[in-house]
């Protein structure tokens, strides 16, 4: 392999715009944010539950695709779109990491696609 390279997996939906789902480079693996697409493109957001369950499973395909994991997490940044989803994100996610990460929360305006949360993070490649 370069010494960077993108990362592409079926497991997580096409990028909507032009970038990789994921860059690897020097040992780190770089995610573009994710919103809750599913690999085929629909955006599962009948509940809030719904999408933060589908961010989390698309960054997992993207860090096995990577031969990563979440115990391998070093940064994330959580991008909501209203601050009372935090407490439902630190549900699930307290679920997939072991070692608390280095983290970011963000609240904006708007995000692509109607969406209502993005995450984006930075592992380490063992």
């Amino acid at each position: 392999m370069t010494p960077h390279h993108p990362i592409d997996t079926p497991e997580a939906p096409l990028p909507i715009g032009p970038y990789s789902q994921a860059m690897v480079c020097n040992g780190l693996l770089y995610t573009s944010g994710q919103i809750a697409l599913t690999p085929d493109g629909q955006l599962n957001n009948h509940t809030i539950e719904d999408e933060v369950a589908q961010v989390l499973a698309n960054l997992t395909a993207v860090l096995a695709a990577a031969h990563t994991d979440w115990g391998h997490v070093i940064k994330t940044t959580v991008y909501l779109t209203d601050m009372a989803y935090f407490d439902t994100f630190n549900t699930q996610y307290m679920q997939l990491v072991s070692v608390l990460p280095a983290r970011t929360t963000i609240q904006v305006a708007g995000l692509p696609k109607g969406a209502r949360i993005e995450v984006e993070l930075v592992a380490r490649i063992p």
